[in-house]
Order: structure tokens, then sequence, then C-alpha cells
């Protein structure tokens, strides 16, 4: 055994009985943070382990692990989480420990020395060909690891090897290896440390990847589960919230008509079928009700109906309204979190969009399906590609017949009398729009807090707490921006400014909720605040100057649509906006406050509908 990696000394670790209760943190930390790029080079095999699993399961056999100590501990573990994780049936995920039940909790002296004890194990379970061997040994090695393996294909089992060496005695016993071998030990020769970590991670990918491929989830949420107790009622509860849009007492009564079962709950949630149906639904594609309420998206269809979003980065509205009338009625309004994709990715941006959807439908009484139309004006959408995978996305839901995708910034322009204009947002951040009769268009600012957002309420908000700095440091006259703000943060001292601001509870957003303390300090007479306030509005106007002239719009008879909630919900900011345009030479021929910016795209999407 001396020639084990498992077995090796690790020199990192030679003093280890010296050093501190810090430096031993600090050591294994740094040790334990080389496991994932370990396992990460098992991707392929484990992938490979993860298809034959499904497909075993899928006809009926069993995952079974066999390891012994530690490993085989681990492998009760993994097996004992499937029936509450995933509601997988009793005896489909099996562990074997080398010494029966009374090794989980005490060492079983010599147990991992006979194979023959393993093969015994292995046919008091009835193995055969259609179950999958897992067989566990961090040293590649164990004997009774070895002699499950051996018997498990003399049976026609298919056998995977688990261990942490490379070139294992594992290798020519099984179908399939997995070795993440992740070097010596902290401690040399326990491997219950880095070499267990890293089986953990190994068989929680494992059983995930195959549940999952096995319909247990839909998208990243278990819809398997059993409600067993308050924290998994809870989740049912949530998760029936979270997909089809309704309020708690409503979840708890479809889910009591379905007798608590929740994938049968959001069936008939979703496509109003009755919970027999459902559950028949169900059966035919094997219980899994991704298929069936994404089928139930592309099935039904509303050619009535048009559907408008605005995706940004702290919300998401969808509107659903009927069409054919001068007066558009919004029939379902539903609310999400963020959906840009540059800041929360396109996975969690396309979630989230999908919630807000089927809240409108939910509001509206309908079964989600395919609309006429639908235009979705997404922040960080406003490239071709971005553009373009969120097409990807409404194809692959069945989201509309014909779509828009625009920026979210352009979305107040089509409020305005002739969809023609300059939209004005400054909420968290800023940002110019603009489009021409003929359709040319062009933005200003926008680029974020660290090179623009003039005019913005961080901005204003960060600029009020500079003045605060240079009051503090003397260089500034005295502003009542300093008693105001500090007592709105929560600290007595402008120094305490420096833990608060670089701290990770106020965030850009919260910062930015600041704002109106300094433009109710302006409109007080407060000079130096009043000065800020105007020098933001200015900047921001200088951005809408050079829109408009970007495209030779008539200076004099511009449309202009305000958005954002620092320019709809503070009327004497936006005065002083205006103020400041007029200073400019822009006086605008109509001015419009946009509050629910989602209009804008129910209005574009009315157009494609009527074009169609």
């Amino acid at each position: 055994m001396d020639h084990l990696l498992t077995e090796a000394r690790n020199p990192a670790s030679a003093d280890l009985d010296a050093l501190t209760p810090l430096e031993i943190v600090r050591l294994m930390n740094a040790e334990d943070a080389t496991v994932p790029g370990a396992v990460a080079t098992q991707a392929e095999p484990i992938a490979r382990a993860i298809d034959v699993i499904v497909e075993r399961l899928r006809a009926g056999g069993r995952l079974v692990y066999v390891g012994a100590g530690t490993s085989g501990r681990l492998g009760v573990l993994d097996a004992s989480e499937c029936p509450p994780t995933f509601n997988s049936p009793p005896g489909q995920v099996v562990g074997v420990i080398a010494g029966g039940d009374a090794a989980l909790t005490t060492a079983v002296e010599g147990a991992e020395d006979h194979p023959e004890f393993a093969e015994a194990d292995l046919r008091k379970i009835d193995v055969s060909a259609g179950d999958v061997i897992v067989g566990i040994a961090t040293s590649g090695r164990t004997p009774y690891v070895l002699g499950a393996l051996r018997y498990a294909r003399s049976a026609g089992a298919y056998a995977i090897g688990v261990a942490c060496v490379p070139d294992s005695d594992l290798g020519p016993a099984a179908d399939l290896t997995i070795a993440p071998v992740v070097g010596p030990e902290i401690v040399t020769g326990s491997t219950r440390l880095k070499a267990g970590t890293a089986t953990k991670l190994v068989l929680n990918t494992l059983t995930t990847g195959a549940m999952v491929r096995l319909g247990k989830t839909f998208g990243n949420l278990m819809v398997d589960l059993r409600a067993t107790n308050v924290k998994l009622k809870a989740r049912t509860n949530r998760i029936v919230r979270h997909l089809l849009g309704v309020e708690t007492e409503a979840a708890d009564s479809l889910l009591s008509r379905c007798d608590g079962e929740l994938k049968t709950a959001l069936v008939v949630g979703r496509t109003g079928l009755s919970p027999d149906d459902a559950r028949r639904r169900l059966g035919e594609v094997g219980g899994r009700v991704g298929e069936v309420l994404r089928g139930a998206r592309l099935g039904t269809r509303h050619p009535t109906l048009r559907l408008g979003i605005d995706g940004g980065g702290t919300r998401t509205i969808a509107l659903l309204a009927s069409e054919g009338s001068a007066r558009t009625t919004v029939v379902g309004r539903g609310a999400a979190g963020p959906s840009n994709m540059k800041a929360v990715g396109p996975a969690a941006a396309f979630a989230e969009l999908g919630r807000a959807v089927d809240a409108a439908f939910a509001v509206a009484g309908l079964p989600r399906g395919t609309v006429a139309a639908a235009c979705l004006g997404l922040a960080g959408a406003g490239r071709a590609d971005d553009q373009a995978a969120v097409r990807a996305w409404a194809d692959r839901v069945g989201l509309a017949d014909h779509l828009d995708v625009i920026g979210d910034v352009a979305l107040p322009v089509a409020l305005l009398p002739d969809c023609w204009g300059v939209a004005v947002v400054a909420g968290t951040g800023s940002c110019v729009w603009a489009r021409a009769a003929d359709g040319r268009t062009t933005r200003a600012g926008g680029w974020g807090p660290l090179l623009g957002d003039e005019g913005s309420a961080y901005a204003l908000a960060l600029g009020a707490l500079r003045l605060v700095t240079r009051r503090a440091d003397r260089r500034e006259r005295a502003t009542s921006l300093t008693d105001r703000l500090l007592r709105r943060v929560g600290v007595t001292e402008a120094t305490d400014l420096i833990r608060l601001i670089h701290g990770v509870e106020w965030d850009r957003a919260r910062l930015a909720g600041l704002a109106p303390d300094v433009i109710r300090a302006a409109d007080e007479g407060d000079i130096l605040a009043a000065k800020l306030v105007d020098e933001q509005a200015g900047d921001l106007a200088g951005c809408v100057a050079a829109a408009i002239a970007a495209l030779a719009l008539p200076p004099t008879a511009v449309p202009i649509a305000l958005a954002g909630g620092l320019l709809v919900h503070a009327p004497t900011y936006r005065d002083r906006l205006l103020r400041q345009l007029r200073t400019l030479g822009i006086r605008p021929s109509h001015v419009l406050a946009v509050s629910e910016p989602a209009e804008g795209a129910l209005r574009r999407a009315a157009v494609a509908s009527d074009a169609k």
C-alpha cells in the first residue's frame, strides 16, 4: 500500500501539529478548494454513468452503492436522501456497506477485507442484469468493493468504480471508472477528508443528474418531493405559487384538491384538467411534468390575446391583453424578479420571464398558451445576439406567433402619439433612447454606475454622500444632507459611511433609495443639495440634447416620454429636468410620464398582430 497516493504524505501539512487553529482552517480550506477541480476532470465519465443509470432505472432497475467505511457511509447517505428529495420509490437507490447497518456508526474491523462478503450482500438484495452497481473505494483497492464489482458483472449488472487514485485496481473490475485524483490528505491516509468530499460530489451528481433526467424536477424545482413535514409542505406551496402565480390560500386549495400531489396540482393549475385526467396525462409521459406543462403551452392557443413584457434589473412585468377593440383591455398582470440577462444570466432571466407570464395567465384565469403577438422589452437585450437568445427561448416555450424583442429603454417611446420621440429613463440607473419618424434610432448615456448613469437615483445619492464627506473634512459649507442622510442610513458619524458604502448590505439599489431625501433637501432650500440636483438634471438633459442632435429631431417639437421611478415618482425632479431642457433650447411638443412601460410593449405587440 506504500505506493498509494491516498497514503502519501502531504508536504503542505508536514508541520500540522504546530499550526494555530486559524492556520489549520486556512490550510484545510486551501486543500479543499482543489477538490471541485479534480471532480471536473471526470465530467465525461460521470455523464456517461448518468446515462446508464437513467436507462436502467427507467426500465425498472436499481442503483446500488457499495463501499466500506467512509465510502460506504457516503453511499448509504446518498441513497437515503433520494426518497424524500425526489420521491423515488423505496429500494430504487440502495446503499450497501461492508459490515452491515452496524458499520454506519461503529467501525466493523476486517469487514472490508473480504470480497466474498460483498457477493453475499449483493445476493441478499437479488442484484440482477437490470441494476447499476457503483463500487466506491477511494484507495481503488478495497477487497470488499472489488468483490462487489466482479459479482455485479457476473450477474450482468453494469459496474461503475469510483476511486481517488489513477489506474486503480477498480479499473479492470468495472465497466466504467470515475477517478477524481485529489492528492495526499492533510492528515496522511485520512480519506474522509478530500477524498470523501470528492466522493460526495460525485454521488451528488450521479443521483441528481439521473433524477432530473427522469423528470423529478421542473426547471430547478423539486416537483416530485414528499411533503412529509412543515418545511416540505411550505416548499410545496411555494413551488405552486412560484410556477402558477397564485396566492398562498389558492395554492393550498389546489394541493388539497390534488391530495397533496405537487405534480398533479401543477398540471391542473396550468391546464385546467381534472386531477384524475392530470394523473393520467402524467402517467403517459412517465411522470415527467415538464413534458406536460411545456406541451400544454404549445397546445393551447390564444389567437385574440397579446403579451407585453417589461424586464429590468429589479423586476419583470407581464401584461396580457385582448385584441380587437379601440381600447386595450388588460386581462392579466404578472410580476416576477429581475430578467436582465447581463446581470443574472440567461437561465435565471428566462425563468423569471416564465414566472411573470405564468402569473399573468393565472390572474386572467386562463391556461398558459401561445398568444397572437408579444413584445419583450428587456434590459440587457439591446444586441442582436442577445435578442436571438430570447427568441430561441420564446420559441421553445411557444410564447407567441409574432415576436418583437427590444431593449427596455425603447418601450416608453411606443406610447408617444406617433411612436417616435425621446425616452428619458431615470431610476436606479439612467439612459436616453430616441427614435425618429423614419425608424432611425440612437441612445445616449446608460454607461452604468462607473462610467455614467447621469441624473440617476444612484448618481444623486452618491453625489450627496460625497458632499457629506467633504463637509466632514471641512472642505464644504454646512448642509442639511449630513444629518438627513446619516440618520437615514442609521449611523451617527460621517466616518461610518466608509464601512457602510463598502459593505454588502447597502448595495447600489439600496443606496439609490436615498435620492428622494436629496431631492427633498433641495426642494426645502438646501443650497448644496439644489446645486447637486440641478447638475444631475442638467447632465441628463445633455444626454437628451445629444440624442436629438444625432437624429436631427426638431428640438422645439419633439415628444418626450419620461420613465423610471425617479422621474415618475419625483415631480419636482421632473420639473428640474424640463427646466434644464428649456435652457438647452428643447421645448417638447408632448411630455408623457410612463409609470407602466409594459404598456409600451403591449402597443408594439398590437402593431405586430395588426400587421400580420
